[in-house]
């Protein structure tokens, strides 16, 4: 496994590179009008009532100049980790154009050496789970990075959806992958629900959430964002959502050892 996890970190690496060299849309960094009101995009669900206004905060799996400076904007003391130099690069354009702070730091998600234990009240990540094999990694550099009661904000991609053609067949989208399938998922191509070159992993929702907990957290919250458009075009991104929800968001609390307490900007509100 460790052999296929380095191959999928530079391979994925070189190939989040290339998007940006592309233009691609999954690189688009964000808008002027949203750093001026961060608060909504970073808390779509209610779960940072607070704010994290002095908050040390990791975006993980998370350059491309997007939430790192959403954060930023957001008064919260930001680090970023990402795979991908040119994703990086585009937070460190961000940040030099609006006087932001951020570290940026170049690492697999699932080896976060450089940042100390418990250095952080939050962290959150974007879909990215699905670009590495380890998850029981991940989980456990999540754990050992987050202060006790802080808060692990992060998206994933439905087994579900990975498991399942991007295109109807006959009409209608069928299951392809087996839901214990091992090693790296078939190539797609033209999908707007997966990023084209991209190697990716299946993950079940035993791993996912399951894991989480035994890596000492506490699921707060889960939540299916919704795309789908019943009247959208057959084989677009809507139309799929309609049938086959693509993503899983989780709130997660890091529990709490004996003698400490939940930063009250971080927690739910009273």
């Amino acid at each position: 496994m460790e052999d296929l996890s380095r191959k999928a970190s530079q391979h994925n690496a070189e190939i989040w590179d290339k998007l940006v060299a592309m233009k691609s849309g999954f690189t688009a960094t964000v808008s002027a009008r949203a750093l001026n009101n961060p608060l909504p995009y970073i808390n779509i669900y209610q779960w940072l009532p607070k704010g994290v206004q002095g908050r040390r905060v990791l975006c993980l799996g998370a350059g491309g100049g997007k939430h790192a400076p959403l954060y930023a904007a957001a008064g919260a003391d930001v680090t970023v980790v990402d795979i991908s130099e040119a994703m990086l690069e585009k937070d460190r354009i961000m940040a030099e154009r609006y006087d932001f702070r951020i570290r940026r730091l170049q690492r697999c998600m699932t080896d976060l050496h450089g940042l100390m234990e418990k250095e952080f009240d939050l962290i959150m990540q974007p879909v990215s789970s699905c670009y590495i094999q380890n998850i029981e990694g991940l989980h456990r550099e999540v754990a050992r990075v987050l202060k006790p009661g802080g808060l692990y904000i992060v998206q994933h991609k439905q087994p579900f959806s990975l498991q399942t053609t991007p295109k109807p067949e006959c009409g209608k989208y069928a299951v392809e992958v087996s839901a214990r399938y091992q090693g790296k998922l078939p190539p797609i191509d033209g999908s707007e629900h997966r990023e084209s070159g991209a190697m990716e992993f299946l993950h079940t929702l035993e791993a996912l959430v399951g894991g989480l907990c035994r890596h000492g957290f506490v699921i707060e919250d889960l939540r299916e964002p919704w795309h789908g458009k019943a009247d959208a075009l057959p084989g677009s991104f809507a139309h799929r959502c309609e049938y086959v929800p693509p993503y899983l968001a989780m709130k997660a609390r890091r529990r709490i050892d004996s003698g400490i307490a939940i930063s009250p900007i971080i927690a739910d509100s009273e």
